[in-house]
């Protein structure tokens, strides 16, 4: 009888620590701030076509991991309006922004996706293939609050 509470104890104990692991690994690991080069911090493809130019932002702040090139979060704000980017720059169709780890609080991807399935936030194309088979991402809403990540495209979900 103790051997069995003995053999449990120890599954349990060997779980829990998997667990925080596992846990540590998803939310703290890998990530680290992402340094942006002054100019040219974020940019967005032309909708007449060409290399992506730089537009102006505010507070950026932003996390990436080497890990995985879907890993990149930024958060900032741009003093453009929705009018002028959607006239200037490329819509992205289907974008879906992706949960950050919780240490990364600025970025609510659940709020961002249900704005852009209303809406109230516009997604624009910023870096094509910016890794193969991935693109880089912008929602903007009305009052100049921005978002970047990066997300597989329609080269890889074929």
């Amino acid at each position: 009888m103790n051997a069995g509470k003995i053999i449990v104890g120890a599954i349990v104990i060997v779980a829990l620590i998997a667990g925080g692991f596992l846990w540590y690994t998803a939310e703290r690991a890998y990530y680290e701030p992402v340094a942006f080069q002054p100019g040219a911090e974020i940019r967005l493809v032309p909708v007449a076509g060409g290399p992506p130019e730089a537009i102006v932002v505010n507070g950026i702040e932003g996390i990436d991991a080497a890990s995985s090139p879907i890993k990149f979060r930024a958060c900032f704000t741009t003093p453009l309006s929705l009018a002028m980017l959607s006239e200037t720059y490329r819509i992205y169709e289907g974008a879906e922004p992706l949960v950050a780890p919780s240490n990364f609080p600025c970025f609510d991807a659940a709020a961002i996706g249900r704005a852009l399935e209303t809406g109230e936030a516009l997604a624009f194309l910023s870096e094509p293939e910016i890794h193969p088979g991935v693109d880089r991402v912008v929602a903007v809403f009305p009052d100049g609050r921005a978002y970047a990540w990066q997300q597989t495209n329609a080269s890889l979900k074929d």
